[in-house]
């Protein structure tokens, strides 16, 4: 299927590794041309080489910015690069797990700031643009946690759920008239650096093998599996297709159908 996005730009934040170089690289397969952002520029070096290998078959164009998009320099720096963006994807490390007793105000305001008012701050900088050019597409990395929260990840699920929120209101409003969508992505268990991290602080909690915990968990999925980077881009490239223009405003769950509910 042709997407109908050649050609288009895009910003994908957290692009070094993981679910958001998963994304960058399904789009640009699909001939998307995209500014990749991380803070390490090593690993962000290595992710825009391999992007390169892909962008010389498809015609796609691949920019690179060690930046970190949650501070207010951050993002002045990767706008100075390019302004314009015809789709955005939102994507931070999830804030630390532990115990909400221990959790103080600045706990709280470093979580807000990475995974509510980052994302925020960007769809503010570049709806507009999108709107005056008649197509747009947000898509924002969230978390399984929004839908059904954790104890441990109450930080992560307590900020992503405000962005949530916004978006929801955001997506039904005048924009999406003139051809802007936004959704979220919601990630179950996938097999990434994020996920070998969690476990390792939980074996450390519990004296349980990390072994252990992560066969725990991947027999709780139905798929009997965890997900791949690559399968999650390809379902972020479809929400940023021509064909994607109808759906806006939804929360997107991909978690293997480790989820319980039907809503």
């Amino acid at each position: 299927m042709d997407l109908g996005i050649k050609g288009k730009w895009a910003l994908v934040c957290g692009a070094s590794k993981g679910l958001g170089f998963g994304c960058a690289q399904a789009l640009v397969q699909e001939g998307v041309n995209v500014l990749i952002v991380a803070r390490g520029s090593l690993a962000l070096e290595q992710a825009a080489a391999t992007l390169a290998i892909d962008a010389q078959q498809s015609g796609a164009t691949v920019l690179f910015c060690a930046q970190d998009i949650t501070t207010e320099a951050g993002r002045a720096a990767v706008f100075s690069l390019l302004r314009d963006f015809d789709i955005v994807v939102t994507n931070a490390g999830g804030p630390p797990l532990g115990d909400f007793h221990d959790w103080g105000r600045e706990h709280w305001i470093r979580a807000l700031d990475a995974n509510m008012l980052t994302p925020f701050e960007l769809i503010k900088a570049t709806v507009d643009g999108m709107a005056a050019r008649g197509y747009g597409r947000i898509i924002n990395i969230t978390s399984s946690a929004v839908k059904s929260p954790i104890a441990s990840l109450g930080l992560s699920s307590g900020a992503r759920s405000g962005l949530t929120g916004f978006v929801g209101g955001a997506a039904r409003g005048p924009l999406a008239a003139r051809g802007v969508t936004m959704n979220n992505l919601l990630p179950g268990a996938f097999d990434t650096d994020r996920l070998k991290a969690t476990y390792q602080d939980a074996a450390q909690r519990t004296g349980e093998s990390v072994e252990l915990l992560i066969e725990q968990r991947r027999k709780a999925i139905p798929a009997q599996r965890f997900g791949n980077v690559a399968e999650f881009g390809a379902i972020c490239a479809f929400l940023c297709s021509q064909q994607a223009g109808y759906i806006n405003g939804q929360n997107i769950l991909v978690d293997g159908g480790a989820f319980p509910g039907i809503f």
